[in-house]
């Protein structure tokens, strides 16, 4: 039985429950980094409400933190609806995110599903659970009870202006977390013929400075040596608060005001590279030697179908300039394959623009139609072989350019951070410049050592602690 009290505020509602057995729930998160911190900031907040942390099989509240960028994501969340109701029928089914935000009537159709609750009110989750919970009797319910309809809480994402931020981390055991992921900015004001995103999560708004000054400050108190900023759209911070600001003085301001020992930086779009930003994090020691711009595309006039908001030579200029600052950078790129209209020649113009840019690694995406978005109508639509076939061609360069980029470190050193232990005697790290690193022996976590670089591995490099 459950015994609970509660008391309704105008944000949310605050329940404290005496339980002989305490509510359990589970989390699983999809997709990006963007969704994984909206994750991290739920669990805190069921935590906050009295619930216990359980795996799906044993739960009582299971959270889907859906994605919906592509239809694989769509399918990945179906399936892992479908496998919780089979292993636990009795678990409630709660679907947030944004696969919620767009379709929740599809989502709500779905056996075991007992609530779908849009992005438009993700800051709410837990307390609405809770809240159900105890209005589902006076007082006193069991906990098989929590919901016995399906319930749709989804409004439009454009009048959100709230920002979930909790840190996400490398690792989930918490003896070796490391590199805390905050996320500080979310939404989008673009308009890409291919993408959802912006329908689905709103228009960008940034974490106040504050709140990011007190974030940083909390997890450098914890011990944190890097800390990942991360956003939908992380170039357009500050466009928003107070005193419109940019997200190069945001970083001045972090480097100012706290003694965090590295910062690395997130995707940011071509054009908010600028010149300020690139000698920022050019000059600083503190923030990581990495940077990662979305291309998409290298022909113009496929950049053109999709809106995006720069061309070739303008995104060249800031890669070229990017590597004449940093010669060691680590440097990427998403890149989508397959967009109505890409025919070989465009596709050609990717390829060889690619080739010739100095990228460490890139990020290769066959394109997937979005219900809605202005691409679905086009004409031209790639048949799915020929987009899987041009997929492999890039991945199989960017593994080269890769391959190339690591082996100029044999015989060097390099400044890597320790993430965990493994079976064999050796010990994952990341490298200043995001490069994948075994280092020999086991060493403890989360601690930025000096690195005698040896060989060369599959997937990074190998070497051992510098005397």
């Amino acid at each position: 039985m459950v015994r609970c009290s509660y008391r309704l505020t105008p944000a949310a509602v605050n329940v404290n429950c005496y339980h002989n057995t305490v509510p359990r729930f589970y989390i699983e998160n999809f997709g990006c980094r963007a969704t994984q911190a909206d994750g991290a900031a739920i669990e805190r907040q069921f935590e906050q409400q009295g619930f216990s942390p359980s795996e799906s099989n044993d739960a009582d509240v299971a959270v889907l933190n859906t994605c919906t960028v592509t239809a694989s994501a769509d399918q990945d969340a179906r399936a892992a609806i479908r496998r919780i109701h089979r292993q636990n029928p009795g678990c409630k089914i709660v679907v947030t995110g944004c696969y919620a935000q767009r379709a929740p009537e599809e989502l709500a159709a779905l056996p075991g599903v007992t609530s779908v609750i849009g992005n438009s009110h993700k800051q709410q989750v837990a307390a609405v659970v809770a809240q159900r919970l105890a209005a589902s009797s006076s007082n006193f319910v069991p906990v098989q009870s929590l919901q016995s309809e399906n319930h749709i809480l989804v409004a439009d994402i454009f009048a959100h202006t709230e920002l979930l931020a909790a840190p996400v981390f490398e690792a989930s055991d918490h003896a070796s977390r490391t590199r805390p992921n905050l996320k500080i900015q979310d939404g989008c004001n673009n308009r890409c013929s291919f993408c959802v995103i912006p329908f689905v999560r709103g228009q960008s708004r940034s974490l106040h400075p504050d709140e990011v000054l007190r974030e940083v400050e909390a997890l450098e108190r914890a011990g944190y040596r890097e800390i990942v900023l991360s956003g939908i759209n992380l170039g357009r911070w500050g466009r928003d608060v107070e005193k419109q600001s940019r997200f190069e003085d945001l970083l001045q301001l972090v480097l100012e005001r706290t003694g965090i020992e590295k910062i690395r930086i997130s995707s940011v779009e071509p054009m908010d590279w600028t010149d300020v930003l690139i000698q920022l994090v050019a000059n600083s020691p503190r923030i990581a030697k990495h940077a990662h711009l979305p291309l998409q595309s290298g022909s113009d006039r496929i950049l053109r179908r999709m809106h995006r908001k720069y061309r070739p030579w303008h995104y060249r200029d800031k890669i070229l300039k990017i590597r004449s600052l940093m010669a060691d950078a680590g440097i990427g790129a998403d890149v989508m394959v397959g967009f109505p209209g890409e025919d070989e020649a465009a596709f050609e113009e990717t390829r060889s623009f690619i080739e010739q840019l100095p990228f460490t690694y890139l990020h290769v995406f066959t394109y997937s139609s979005r219900p809605g978005t202005p691409s679905a109508a086009m004409e031209d639509q790639v048949p799915v072989r020929i987009s899987r076939e041009r997929n492999r061609v890039l991945r199989d360069l960017a593994a080269k350019k890769n391959r190339d980029f690591r082996r100029q470190f044999i015989g060097r050193s390099l400044r890597a951070i320790t993430l965990s232990e493994r079976n064999g005697g050796f010990t994952e790290a990341l490298t200043d410049n995001y490069i994948k690193l075994r280092i020999r022996g086991l060493h403890p976590a989360n601690q930025w050592r000096s690195v005698a670089i040896e060989k060369l591995n599959d997937e990074g490099l190998e070497g051992q602690i510098c005397s």
